[in-house]
């Protein structure tokens, strides 16, 4: 797995596939302004992907997830008041959370994407403010992280994967892996 994200490491390991965590750093995760939203996180999953070279034994796994409100993706936030910012944004609506996720060997790759829809409810000043001081969410696209205090008092509503949300969809992932006769 190529992920700095404790959390990816921690779902895949839940899977119970042995792996091992390799990391560049420096990889551009920019993206063509024009693209759709919705494709962002598989381009950057296979930017990712194009950045390690392999062995012929060796599974590469990449991703990158996105937060999505009408089409604006909320990134990483660079300091708390963008994160405030973001999270009154989500406060009381419904947002899309999108993984791109791609699979690679020396002789192929393989990229999908999973969304789930997260509705928030109307969060106060004193929620977010709370929530921004103790969990520090600036690593988290959106500002947020649903296993934290906040997704525990914020989401209303979830369709689709919760571990999506976390930042790596292990049920799809899974599927994926047995469509392509990967050993289990």
């Amino acid at each position: 797995m190529a992920s700095n994200s404790p959390r990816r490491r921690e779902l895949l390991a839940g899977l119970g596939l042995p792996y091992e965590v390799r990391i560049i750093s420096g990889i551009d995760e920019s993206y063509p302004a024009q693209m759709d939203a919705a494709e962002v996180p598989q381009y950057i999953s296979q930017q990712k992907a194009r950045a390690y070279a392999l062995t012929d034994s060796e599974l590469l796994i990449t991703a990158d997830t996105i937060v999505c409100l009408d089409n604006e993706i909320l990134g990483k936030p660079k300091d708390d008041a963008e994160a405030r910012l973001m999270l009154s944004k989500l406060s009381g609506r419904t947002h899309q959370v999108i993984t791109g996720v791609t699979l690679t060997t020396t002789k192929w790759s393989h990229t999908f994407s999973c969304t789930s829809n997260v509705t928030f409810a109307t969060l106060t000043e004193q929620e977010i403010d709370y929530y921004i001081q103790n969990y520090h969410p600036l690593d988290k696209a959106g500002a947020y992280g649903i296993q934290e205090w906040i997704g525990y008092v914020g989401v209303t509503r979830l369709e689709g994967s919760y571990f999506n949300v976390m930042g790596l969809p292990v049920q799809r992932l899974y599927t994926e892996l047995k469509k392509l006769n990967i050993k289990i």
